[in-house]
C-alpha cells in the first residue's frame, strides 16, 4: 500500500484544491496515469499515480487541502482486471439485433395503433356496435379526406396550443468559486485601486498581413508544421516597439522603476479554468515561425489544463485578443506588475480614405492600456503608432524604417 501525497505547486503555496478526481474509488489505475486535477491560486497541475494498483480515495474533491497531505492510497498487490471482450461483442450484437427488430416491426405496429384519442359520437358508437365494426375498420374504410375533416384537425390543434401553458425555469445553480478565479479577482481589483490606468486607441489596416497569410499559408504550414496567424505579427511588432519606447516595458518595484532590456511577452489564453497568461521568454530574439510554434505550444497546454507556474511567471508586457470572441473594442486591464497591455479586436471591413479615395479595407481597432505612473501619454501614443506602422508595413520588421529599395541602394 503506497501513499500519494499532494505535491507543492510552487513556493509560498501551502493549500490547494482537488478540483476533480479522474477515477472512481476502487478503480484499478496504471503507473503514471493522471488520477486527479489539483488547482491552486496560480495554476492547475495533474496528480499522477506513482504505481499501478487499486486506488483508495481519501481526500474529497472540491475542498481545500494542505500540501503534503495524503490524497489517496494505491494497493499495488491488486491485479489488473481482465477485460471480457466476448461479453462486449455479444452485447453489441444484441443491440444491433434489437435495432434491426425495431425497424422490421414498424409495419407490424401499424396494425396495432392506439385509437383512444379518436372521438366517437354516441350515435356512431351505436351503429358500430350493431354492425360489429371498430374504429380501425372505419379509418381503413375512408376513401377520401375532405375540407371538413382537415378544418376539424386544425381547430383541434389550435385549441391544444391555446390550452398549453409554457412555464419558465426558476432554478438557480450554485458553483463554488475556484481558488484560481478567486486569486484572479483579487488581482484585478488591486489593479483598479493601485494603478493610474488609462487606455489609448488606434486602428490598423490589416491588408498587408492578410495578403501575406493567404499567399504563403500553405508553404508556411508545410515547412513549420503550424499555421501563420495574426498573433506572431503583433508579438514581433510589440517587441520592436518596446525597444523604441522602453518605458512601456517598465515596472514599479518598491521605490524603483526597472526597465528590462528583454521582452518577455505574455499571451492571454482563455482556458476551461479561466484566463491564463503564459509567457514567451526573450520574444525579441524570435522570428515569426518561432513565435507561432511557441504560441501554439503554450495555448494547447493552457486549454488542456496543464499550465505550470513557471509558464506564467514573469512577463514584461501582455497581449490579449478579444477579437476571437467578436469584440470590436475594449479596454484591457493591466497584468501587474506590468505597465502595459495591448488589446487586439475583431477585423471588420470598413470604408477608409486612401489617397483621397474611399476604399473598403480590413480594419482592426487596437487598444493600449498603460500605467500612467510610469508611462507618459506621449510614449503610450507613440508606442501604439509604432505598432500600427509595423503591422501595416510588415517589411519594416526586418528593414527598420527604410524601404526595401533604400536598403538595396544603401540610402
Amino acid at each position: 500500500m503506497i501513499e500519494i501525497k499532494i505535491p507543492s505547486p510552487g513556493e509560498s503555496i501551502t493549500e490547494v484544491e482537488i478540483s476533480n478526481w479522474l477515477v472512481e474509488n476502487g478503480d484499478y489505475v496504471e503507473k503514471d496515469q493522471e488520477i486527479a486535477e489539483i488547482e491552486s491560486d496560480k495554476a492547475t497541475l495533474p496528480l499522477m499515480a506513482s504505481e499501478s494498483g487499486k486506488i483508495e480515495i481519501l481526500a474529497p474533491a472540491g475542498e481545500s487541502i494542505n500540501v503534503g497531505v495524503v490524497a489517496c492510497k494505491i494497493d499495488t498487490s491488486a491485479k489488473a482486471p481482465k477485460s471480457d471482450i466476448k461479453k462486449e461483442v455479444v452485447q453489441e450484437e444484441k443491440e444491433t439485433e434489437s435495432k434491426h427488430d425495431s425497424k422490421s416491426n414498424i409495419n407490424d405496429s401499424k396494425d396495432n395503433l392506439d385509437y383512444k384519442d379518436v372521438k366517437v359520437s354516441p350515435v356512431a358508437q351505436k351503429l358500430m356496435s350493431e354492425n360489429n365494426i371498430n374504429i380501425e375498420d372505419v379509418i381503413n374504410g375512408l376513401k377520401r379526406i375532405g375540407r371538413n375533416e382537415i378544418e376539424q384537425i386544425i381547430a383541434q390543434k389550435s385549441n391544444q396550443v391555446e390550452n398549453t401553458k409554457i412555464e419558465g425555469s426558476r432554478n438557480i445553480t450554485h458553483k463554488k468559486i475556484s481558488s484560481l478565479r478567486k486569486k484572479l479577482s483579487e488581482r484585478l481589483v488591486s489593479v483598479k485601486n493601485e494603478t493610474a490606468m488609462l487606455t489609448t486607441f488606434n486602428e490598423v489596416d490589416m491588408t498587408e498581413i492578410i495578403g501575406l497569410r493567404k499567399k504563403y499559408q500553405k508553404h508556411f504550414v508545410e515547412k513549420h508544421g503550424t499555421k501563420l496567424g495574426f498573433m506572431s505579427f503583433f508579438t514581433k511588432a510589440v517587441t520592436i516597439a518596446l525597444k523604441s519606447f522602453p518605458s512601456v516595458n517598465s515596472q514599479i518595484v518598491e521605490e524603483d522603476i526597472i526597465y528590462p532590456e528583454y521582452a518577455d511577452i505574455g499571451i492571454a489564453v482563455q482556458t476551461p479554468k479561466g484566463l491564463m497568461v503564459p509567457v514567451i521568454r526573450n520574444a525579441e530574439t524570435m522570428n515569426l515561425a518561432e513565435l507561432e510554434i511557441e504560441i501554439k505550444r503554450l495555448a494547447d497546454k493552457g486549454r488542456a489544463g496543464r499550465m505550470s507556474i513557471d509558464d506564467m511567471q514573469g512577463g514584461t508586457f501582455t497581449i490579449t485578443n478579444g477579437g476571437v470572441f467578436g469584440s470590436m473594442l475594449s479596454t484591457p486591464i493591466l497584468n501587474p506588475p506590468q505597465s502595459g497591455i495591448l488589446g487586439m479586436h475583431n477585423i471588420q471591413e470598413r470604408p477608409v480614405a486612401i489617397n483621397g479615395k474611399v476604399e473598403i479595407r480590413p480594419i482592426m481597432y487596437v487598444a493600449l492600456s498603460y500605467d500612467h505612473r510610469t508611462i507618459d501619454g506621449k510614449d503610450s501614443v507613440g508606442f501604439l503608432v509604432k505598432v500600427k506602422d509595423l503591422l501595416e508595413s510588415p517589411y519594416k520588421m526586418l528593414l527598420g524604417e527604410k524601404s526595401a529599395d533604400e536598403v538595396l541602394l544603401d540610402l
